[in-house]
Protein backbone atom coordinates (compact mmCIF):
# COMPACT_ATOMS: atom_id res chain seq x y z
CA UNK A 1 0.00 0.00 0.00
CA UNK A 2 1.85 2.70 -1.26
CA UNK A 3 1.11 6.51 0.68
CA UNK A 4 -1.53 7.89 -1.70
CA UNK A 5 -3.74 4.76 -1.10
CA UNK A 6 -3.35 5.29 2.98
CA UNK A 7 -4.07 9.32 2.45
CA UNK A 8 -7.43 8.27 0.51
CA UNK A 9 -8.43 5.40 2.49
CA UNK A 10 -8.21 7.94 5.77
CA UNK A 11 -9.69 10.50 3.77
CA UNK A 12 -12.93 8.06 3.10
CA UNK A 13 -12.97 6.75 6.60
CA UNK A 14 -13.20 10.26 8.11
CA UNK A 15 -15.61 11.22 5.87
CA UNK A 16 -17.99 7.91 6.99
CA UNK A 17 -16.92 9.47 10.23
CA UNK A 18 -18.44 12.73 9.93
CA UNK A 19 -21.60 11.66 8.40
CA UNK A 20 -22.35 9.12 10.76
CA UNK A 21 -22.38 12.17 13.25
CA UNK A 22 -23.89 13.93 11.23
CA UNK A 23 -27.15 12.09 10.76
CA UNK A 24 -26.60 11.18 14.57
CA UNK A 25 -27.02 14.51 15.35
CA UNK A 26 -30.20 15.27 12.86
CA UNK A 27 -32.24 12.65 14.12
CA UNK A 28 -31.10 13.15 17.68
CA UNK A 29 -32.54 17.18 17.34
CA UNK A 30 -35.76 15.64 15.01
CA UNK A 31 -36.15 13.19 18.31
CA UNK A 32 -35.75 10.21 16.31
CA UNK A 33 -32.50 9.02 18.25
CA UNK A 34 -31.45 8.45 21.84
CA UNK A 35 -28.61 11.23 23.27
CA UNK A 36 -26.43 10.03 26.25
CA UNK A 37 -26.40 12.63 28.39
CA UNK A 38 -23.73 13.93 30.61
CA UNK A 39 -23.83 13.78 34.49
CA UNK A 40 -24.66 16.31 36.27
CA UNK A 41 -21.20 17.00 37.98
CA UNK A 42 -19.64 17.52 34.24
CA UNK A 43 -22.56 19.62 33.02
CA UNK A 44 -22.11 21.70 36.51
CA UNK A 45 -19.04 22.44 35.39
CA UNK A 46 -19.68 23.13 31.72
CA UNK A 47 -22.28 25.60 32.68
CA UNK A 48 -19.22 27.05 35.49
CA UNK A 49 -17.06 27.23 32.51
CA UNK A 50 -19.17 29.36 30.45
CA UNK A 51 -20.29 32.23 33.03
CA UNK A 52 -16.74 32.48 34.06
CA UNK A 53 -15.74 32.92 29.90
CA UNK A 54 -18.85 35.21 29.57
CA UNK A 55 -18.96 37.19 32.57
CA UNK A 56 -14.74 37.50 32.10
CA UNK A 57 -15.61 39.02 28.89
CA UNK A 58 -17.71 41.65 29.84
CA UNK A 59 -15.38 42.53 32.75
CA UNK A 60 -12.17 43.01 30.86
CA UNK A 61 -13.96 45.26 27.84
CA UNK A 62 -15.82 47.28 29.84
CA UNK A 63 -12.17 47.73 32.19
CA UNK A 64 -10.67 48.70 28.95
CA UNK A 65 -13.10 51.48 28.26
CA UNK A 66 -12.79 52.57 31.80
CA UNK A 67 -8.92 52.85 31.32
CA UNK A 68 -9.04 54.35 27.86
CA UNK A 69 -12.21 56.06 27.37
CA UNK A 70 -11.49 57.10 23.70
CA UNK A 71 -12.30 54.07 21.27
CA UNK A 72 -10.17 54.78 18.48
CA UNK A 73 -7.24 54.88 20.84
CA UNK A 74 -8.09 51.40 21.99
CA UNK A 75 -8.59 50.81 18.18
CA UNK A 76 -4.88 51.75 17.52
CA UNK A 77 -3.56 50.03 20.92
CA UNK A 78 -5.35 46.91 19.31
CA UNK A 79 -3.63 47.32 16.44
CA UNK A 80 -0.25 47.98 16.91
CA UNK A 81 -0.37 45.03 19.96
CA UNK A 82 -1.23 42.69 16.98
CA UNK A 83 1.41 43.76 15.01
CA UNK A 84 4.35 43.43 18.15
CA UNK A 85 4.33 47.28 17.48
CA UNK A 86 4.80 49.79 20.19
CA UNK A 87 2.15 52.35 19.66
CA UNK A 88 3.55 56.16 20.01
CA UNK A 89 3.71 58.03 23.01
CA UNK A 90 0.77 60.53 23.16
CA UNK A 91 0.14 63.07 26.14
CA UNK A 92 -3.44 61.89 27.73
CA UNK A 93 -6.06 64.32 28.87
CA UNK A 94 -5.19 65.39 31.63
CA UNK A 95 -1.24 66.07 30.89
CA UNK A 96 -3.03 68.00 27.20
CA UNK A 97 -4.87 70.25 30.13
CA UNK A 98 -2.14 70.66 31.80
CA UNK A 99 0.08 71.52 29.49
CA UNK A 100 -2.97 74.37 28.16
CA UNK A 101 -2.67 75.83 31.69
CA UNK A 102 0.83 76.15 31.47
CA UNK A 103 0.71 77.78 28.22
CA UNK A 104 -1.94 80.41 28.89
CA UNK A 105 -0.59 80.74 32.87
CA UNK A 106 3.03 81.83 31.20
CA UNK A 107 0.89 83.69 28.30
CA UNK A 108 -0.83 86.06 30.67
CA UNK A 109 2.27 86.09 32.86
CA UNK A 110 3.45 84.22 35.90
CA UNK A 111 3.47 87.39 38.12
CA UNK A 112 -0.18 87.54 37.70
CA UNK A 113 -2.59 85.99 39.91
CA UNK A 114 -4.42 84.49 37.05
CA UNK A 115 -1.20 83.25 35.57
CA UNK A 116 0.71 81.81 37.98
CA UNK A 117 -2.70 79.83 39.43
CA UNK A 118 -2.91 78.40 35.98
CA UNK A 119 0.76 77.45 36.07
CA UNK A 120 0.17 75.38 39.33
CA UNK A 121 -3.05 73.89 38.02
CA UNK A 122 -1.39 72.75 35.55
CA UNK A 123 1.35 71.20 37.18
CA UNK A 124 -0.93 69.19 39.27
CA UNK A 125 -2.54 67.97 35.89
CA UNK A 126 0.37 66.89 34.47
CA UNK A 127 0.86 65.01 37.46
CA UNK A 128 -2.18 63.45 37.24
CA UNK A 129 -1.80 62.14 33.75
CA UNK A 130 1.52 60.61 35.12
CA UNK A 131 -0.27 58.44 37.50
CA UNK A 132 -3.18 57.62 35.10
CA UNK A 133 -0.27 56.52 32.84
CA UNK A 134 0.64 54.13 35.75
CA UNK A 135 -2.60 53.04 36.46
CA UNK A 136 -2.86 51.83 32.86
CA UNK A 137 0.38 50.05 32.71
CA UNK A 138 -0.14 48.52 36.69
CA UNK A 139 -3.87 47.26 35.31
CA UNK A 140 -2.90 46.19 32.10
CA UNK A 141 0.11 43.95 33.34
CA UNK A 142 -1.34 42.40 36.78
CA UNK A 143 -5.32 42.20 35.65
CA UNK A 144 -6.04 42.57 32.31
CA UNK A 145 -3.69 40.43 30.51
CA UNK A 146 -4.56 37.29 32.76
CA UNK A 147 -7.89 37.82 32.28
CA UNK A 148 -6.77 38.12 28.72
CA UNK A 149 -4.73 35.04 28.94
CA UNK A 150 -7.74 32.99 30.29
CA UNK A 151 -10.39 33.72 27.20
CA UNK A 152 -7.70 33.25 24.31
CA UNK A 153 -5.71 30.60 26.21
CA UNK A 154 -7.30 28.04 29.05
CA UNK A 155 -10.66 28.78 27.60
CA UNK A 156 -10.00 28.00 23.79
CA UNK A 157 -8.51 24.42 25.28
CA UNK A 158 -11.61 23.65 27.12
CA UNK A 159 -13.63 24.48 24.25
CA UNK A 160 -11.44 22.45 21.69
CA UNK A 161 -11.82 19.20 24.48
CA UNK A 162 -15.33 19.90 24.80
CA UNK A 163 -15.95 20.09 21.30
CA UNK A 164 -13.73 16.54 20.99
CA UNK A 165 -16.48 15.17 23.48
CA UNK A 166 -19.48 16.01 22.04
CA UNK A 167 -17.76 14.01 18.80
CA UNK A 168 -17.50 10.99 21.34
CA UNK A 169 -20.46 11.02 22.25
CA UNK A 170 -22.26 11.20 18.61
CA UNK A 171 -19.94 8.55 17.82
CA UNK A 172 -20.98 6.57 20.68
CA UNK A 173 -25.09 7.23 20.22
CA UNK A 174 -24.15 6.40 16.56
CA UNK A 175 -22.75 3.02 17.52
CA UNK A 176 -25.49 2.27 19.77
CA UNK A 177 -28.15 3.15 17.11
CA UNK A 178 -26.55 0.34 14.76
CA UNK A 179 -26.07 -1.77 17.38
CA UNK A 180 -29.77 -1.64 18.44
CA UNK A 181 -30.61 -1.90 14.52
CA UNK A 182 -28.03 -4.91 13.91
CA UNK A 183 -30.26 -7.01 16.87
CA UNK A 184 -33.17 -5.95 15.29
CA UNK A 185 -31.98 -7.67 12.44
CA UNK A 186 -30.79 -10.55 13.72
CA UNK A 187 -34.60 -10.95 15.30
CA UNK A 188 -35.75 -11.25 11.84
CA UNK A 189 -32.79 -13.18 10.69
CA UNK A 190 -31.84 -10.78 8.65
CA UNK A 191 -27.64 -10.74 9.44
CA UNK A 192 -25.47 -13.06 10.59
CA UNK A 193 -24.44 -12.69 14.71
CA UNK A 194 -21.40 -11.70 13.28
CA UNK A 195 -22.75 -8.48 12.74
CA UNK A 196 -24.12 -8.04 16.24
CA UNK A 197 -21.31 -9.02 17.74
CA UNK A 198 -19.01 -6.24 15.86
CA UNK A 199 -21.66 -3.69 16.79
CA UNK A 200 -21.24 -4.89 20.07
CA UNK A 201 -17.40 -4.30 20.34
CA UNK A 202 -17.85 -1.02 18.43
CA UNK A 203 -20.43 0.34 21.16
CA UNK A 204 -17.59 -1.02 23.47
CA UNK A 205 -14.84 1.14 21.83
CA UNK A 206 -16.68 3.85 21.41
CA UNK A 207 -17.93 3.87 25.54
CA UNK A 208 -14.13 3.36 26.44
CA UNK A 209 -13.03 6.77 24.19
CA UNK A 210 -16.40 8.70 24.98
CA UNK A 211 -15.52 8.07 28.72
CA UNK A 212 -11.42 8.84 28.29
CA UNK A 213 -12.34 12.37 26.29
CA UNK A 214 -15.44 12.89 29.60
CA UNK A 215 -12.22 12.52 31.72
CA UNK A 216 -9.69 15.07 30.58
CA UNK A 217 -12.93 17.62 30.04
CA UNK A 218 -13.38 17.20 33.34
CA UNK A 219 -10.07 17.66 34.94
CA UNK A 220 -9.34 20.80 32.95
CA UNK A 221 -13.31 22.06 33.80
CA UNK A 222 -12.03 21.85 36.94
CA UNK A 223 -9.44 23.83 36.82
CA UNK A 224 -11.76 26.76 36.50
CA UNK A 225 -11.83 26.78 40.43
CA UNK A 226 -7.97 27.49 40.61
CA UNK A 227 -8.70 30.80 37.21
CA UNK A 228 -11.57 32.27 39.74
CA UNK A 229 -8.88 32.09 42.70
CA UNK A 230 -6.22 33.58 40.15
CA UNK A 231 -8.69 35.99 38.89
CA UNK A 232 -9.25 37.20 42.56
CA UNK A 233 -5.89 38.12 43.33
CA UNK A 234 -5.43 39.77 40.22
CA UNK A 235 -8.74 41.88 41.24
CA UNK A 236 -6.98 42.63 44.40
CA UNK A 237 -4.08 44.15 42.61
CA UNK A 238 -6.77 46.03 40.03
CA UNK A 239 -8.03 47.47 43.43
CA UNK A 240 -4.60 48.62 44.80
CA UNK A 241 -3.61 50.08 41.88
CA UNK A 242 -7.36 52.41 41.55
CA UNK A 243 -6.84 52.95 45.13
CA UNK A 244 -2.73 54.19 44.61
CA UNK A 245 -4.07 56.05 41.99
CA UNK A 246 -7.04 58.21 43.80
CA UNK A 247 -4.72 58.91 46.43
CA UNK A 248 -2.25 60.31 44.65
CA UNK A 249 -4.88 61.84 42.55
CA UNK A 250 -6.70 63.56 46.07
CA UNK A 251 -2.82 64.26 47.50
CA UNK A 252 -1.97 66.40 44.46
CA UNK A 253 -5.39 68.14 44.13
CA UNK A 254 -5.07 68.66 48.16
CA UNK A 255 -1.50 70.24 47.80
CA UNK A 256 -3.12 72.18 45.13
CA UNK A 257 -6.05 73.27 47.25
CA UNK A 258 -3.75 74.87 50.11
CA UNK A 259 -1.61 77.03 47.15
CA UNK A 260 -4.69 78.69 46.00
CA UNK A 261 -5.71 78.65 49.51
CA UNK A 262 -3.69 81.11 50.16
CA UNK A 263 -4.91 83.42 47.45
CA UNK A 264 -7.92 85.54 49.27
CA UNK A 265 -11.48 84.20 48.50
CA UNK A 266 -11.83 87.17 46.12
CA UNK A 267 -9.97 85.89 44.02
CA UNK A 268 -10.84 82.23 44.60
CA UNK A 269 -14.38 83.39 43.50
CA UNK A 270 -15.84 83.01 40.07
CA UNK A 271 -19.04 85.09 41.25
CA UNK A 272 -20.07 88.50 42.80
CA UNK A 273 -19.62 87.42 46.16
CA UNK A 274 -18.38 89.65 49.08
CA UNK A 275 -15.17 89.17 50.25
CA UNK A 276 -16.17 88.52 53.64
CA UNK A 277 -17.65 84.73 52.22
CA UNK A 278 -15.23 82.27 52.49
CA UNK A 279 -14.44 79.98 49.78
CA UNK A 280 -16.01 76.35 50.65
CA UNK A 281 -13.58 73.48 50.73
CA UNK A 282 -14.25 70.22 48.87
CA UNK A 283 -15.63 67.68 51.29
CA UNK A 284 -14.50 63.91 51.22
CA UNK A 285 -16.06 61.08 52.52
CA UNK A 286 -12.85 60.32 54.76
CA UNK A 287 -11.66 61.50 57.73
CA UNK A 288 -8.63 62.65 56.90
CA UNK A 289 -10.27 64.40 53.99
CA UNK A 290 -12.96 66.14 55.95
CA UNK A 291 -10.25 67.36 57.96
CA UNK A 292 -7.88 68.86 55.55
CA UNK A 293 -11.00 70.98 54.19
CA UNK A 294 -12.00 71.74 57.13
CA UNK A 295 -8.38 73.44 57.53
CA UNK A 296 -8.50 75.11 54.63
CA UNK A 297 -11.26 76.30 54.89
CA UNK A 298 -10.73 77.75 58.00
CA UNK A 299 -7.61 78.86 57.06
CA UNK A 300 -9.41 81.27 54.03
CA UNK A 301 -12.02 82.27 56.22
CA UNK A 302 -9.05 83.63 58.49
CA UNK A 303 -7.84 85.67 55.58
CA UNK A 304 -10.92 87.10 54.67
CA UNK A 305 -11.78 88.25 58.47
CA UNK A 306 -8.48 89.80 58.57
CA UNK A 307 -8.98 91.65 55.18
CA UNK A 308 -12.99 92.43 56.37
CA UNK A 309 -11.89 93.71 59.72
CA UNK A 310 -8.64 96.23 58.02
CA UNK A 311 -11.56 97.69 56.12
CA UNK A 312 -13.74 98.27 58.27
CA UNK A 313 -10.90 99.99 60.51
CA UNK A 314 -8.55 103.24 60.47
CA UNK A 315 -5.67 100.61 61.70
CA UNK A 316 -3.12 99.28 59.48
CA UNK A 317 -1.35 95.47 59.10
CA UNK A 318 1.24 94.04 57.60
CA UNK A 319 1.31 92.05 54.81
CA UNK A 320 3.76 89.77 52.58
CA UNK A 321 3.38 90.17 48.57
CA UNK A 322 2.76 86.81 46.77
CA UNK A 323 3.95 87.35 43.55
CA UNK A 324 5.60 90.35 41.39
CA UNK A 325 3.27 93.65 40.46
CA UNK A 326 3.77 96.09 38.11
CA UNK A 327 2.52 99.45 39.29
CA UNK A 328 0.19 100.30 35.93
CA UNK A 329 -0.28 104.32 36.84
CA UNK A 330 1.62 106.71 39.45
CA UNK A 331 -1.48 105.75 42.15
CA UNK A 332 -0.56 102.16 42.31
CA UNK A 333 2.74 100.87 44.16
CA UNK A 334 5.15 97.97 42.62
CA UNK A 335 5.71 94.77 44.73
CA UNK A 336 8.17 92.17 44.74
CA UNK A 337 7.46 88.61 45.43
CA UNK A 338 8.38 87.84 49.15
CA UNK A 339 8.50 91.08 50.55
CA UNK A 340 6.75 92.84 53.38
CA UNK A 341 4.70 95.99 53.71
CA UNK A 342 2.41 97.84 55.66
CA UNK A 343 -1.34 97.66 54.07
CA UNK A 344 -3.93 100.18 55.29
CA UNK A 345 -8.11 100.80 54.36
CA UNK A 346 -8.95 104.36 53.36
CA UNK A 347 -12.97 105.40 53.15
CA UNK A 348 -14.02 105.32 49.41
CA UNK A 349 -11.59 102.54 48.28
CA UNK A 350 -12.71 99.48 45.75
CA UNK A 351 -12.91 96.49 47.59
CA UNK A 352 -10.24 94.75 45.91
CA UNK A 353 -7.57 97.12 46.87
CA UNK A 354 -5.90 98.60 49.83
CA UNK A 355 -3.47 101.38 50.32
CA UNK A 356 0.10 99.51 50.78
CA UNK A 357 3.38 101.25 52.33
CA UNK A 358 7.42 100.45 51.92
CA UNK A 359 8.93 102.82 53.64
CA UNK A 360 8.51 106.42 51.85
CA UNK A 361 6.81 104.96 49.19
CA UNK A 362 3.13 104.26 49.11
CA UNK A 363 0.15 103.49 46.68
CA UNK A 364 -2.51 101.33 45.70
CA UNK A 365 -1.79 97.31 45.85
CA UNK A 366 -4.36 94.88 45.07
CA UNK A 367 -5.83 92.53 47.71
CA UNK A 368 -5.17 89.28 45.97
CA UNK A 369 -1.52 89.87 45.77
CA UNK A 370 -1.08 89.74 49.60
CA UNK A 371 -1.38 87.29 52.09
CA UNK A 372 -2.05 89.46 55.74
CA UNK A 373 0.10 88.49 58.66
CA UNK A 374 -0.77 88.27 62.65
Amino acid sequence: MNIMDFNVKKLAADAGTFLSRAVQFTEEKLGQAEKTELDAHLENLLSKAECTKLWTEKIMKQTEVLLQPNPNARIEEFVYEKLDRKAPSRMNNPELLGQYMIDAGNEFGPGTAYGNALIKCGETQKRIGTADRELIQTSAINFLTPLRNFIEGDYKTITKERKLLQNKRLDLDAAKTRLKKAKVAEARAAIWAEEVTKSEQEVRITQSEFDRQAEITRLLLEGISSTHAHHLRCLNDFVEAQMTYYAQCYQYMLDLQKQLGSFPSTFLSNNNQSSSTPVQSVSSPSVLASASASLTSVSNSIVTSGISELKSSSGSRKARVLYDYDAANSSELSLLADEVITVYSIPGMDSDWLMGERGNQKGKVPITYLELLN
